[in-house]
């Protein structure tokens, strides 16, 4: 870790009305992170010794200095780790987003829970819930925080995974037909894994029934990455369509707003064969047959 703390918010130079907002509502609902923070913790770890000094009359031990020492070591990994989020926060602030009207309760529970992560990916994660929070707040519950700092590594990877199928069918689902299909064990989903993620409550997975929607009109659209494909029903009103196995929870359905996650090449002809019945002819070959497998998610 750098001295000098070279990549403090501090020196990024001239920012955004909204970068700069929101570099102000931290500091001031977490206090003061983005100030210099060395000489502030030297300063107070010297302080306490003396303090115990002055108290307890006697010499302050190696072990009172060492913790000293952690103390201060532990406070500025913390420190750029927060400050690494943020500034992976700033370039997706919208122009028009107001940092300000974020609760600053929400924001010291947000920092309590991310400052202790180092990995640089999942930092990107909880820097794309802290842009989108001060872009619209209220869009990340605290129990969503919360969730995502028990939420290691593997698991969100195979969340990310899991939304590469995501359509939005009304909203946004996963379409997980069979469990044991090729086209979803080749990205690490199965029903061993899906189970695990119903566990931990991203999902609700029913392999039996399945679920569906309800109430759809004769003909609508639904959408693979950005790809419009046309369905037509049976009846003028009140169709069901089935959608799989998988539903999204509240937190999953959050978390999945922020996932980053490229389509999968072939899983539009996959889905059409499952909804053949409702394709009208030209659709079955053409329409939305060839999504970019590069293309974002969102």
């Amino acid at each position: 870790m750098s001295d000098d703390n070279s990549m403090s918010l501090v020196n990024l130079g001239k920012l955004s009305k909204p970068a700069d907002t929101l570099i102000k509502k931290v500091s001031s609902a977490v206090g003061g992170i983005f100030e210099p923070w060395q000489i502030k913790r030297v300063a107070k770890a010297k302080a306490e010794a003396s303090l115990m000094k002055a108290k307890t009359g006697i010499e302050i031990t190696a072990m009172h200095r060492r913790a000293m020492h952690r103390f201060v070591e532990e406070e500025a990994r913390q420190q750029e780790n927060m400050e690494q989020i943020t500034k992976k926060a700033l370039p997706q602030l919208k122009n028009e987003s107001d940092p300000s009207r974020m609760e600053d309760d929400w924001v010291t529970n947000f920092f309590d829970k991310s400052r202790i992560v180092s990995d640089n990916d999942m930092q990107e994660l909880w820097a794309q819930v802290l842009a989108g929070e001060a872009n619209s707040p209220g869009t990340y519950s605290k129990r969503t925080v919360n969730f995502l700092g028990d939420l290691d590594k593997r698991d969100a990877e195979l969340f990310v995974a899991l939304c590469r199928f995501g359509w939005m069918v009304g909203e946004f689902v996963p379409l997980i037909f069979d469990a044991e299909a090729p086209i979803y064990n080749a990205k690490g989903l199965n029903f061993m894994t899906l189970s695990h993620l119903d566990s931990i409550g991203l999902i609700q997975f029913n392999n039996i029934s399945g679920f569906s929607r309800t109430g759809l009109s004769k003909t609508f659209r639904v959408y693979y990455c950005g790809r419009p494909l046309t369905l037509t029903m049976a009846s003028e009103t009140d169709n069901k369509l089935s959608i799989g196995k998988v539903l999204l929870t509240r937190v999953g359905m959050e978390l999945a707003s922020v996932c980053r996650a490229p389509s999968v090449d072939g899983f539009v002809d996959y889905v059409k064969e499952k909804w053949e019945k409702h394709l009208p002819e030209h659709a079955k070959t053409e329409e939305g047959a060839s999504a970019d497998a590069d293309k974002p998610r969102r």
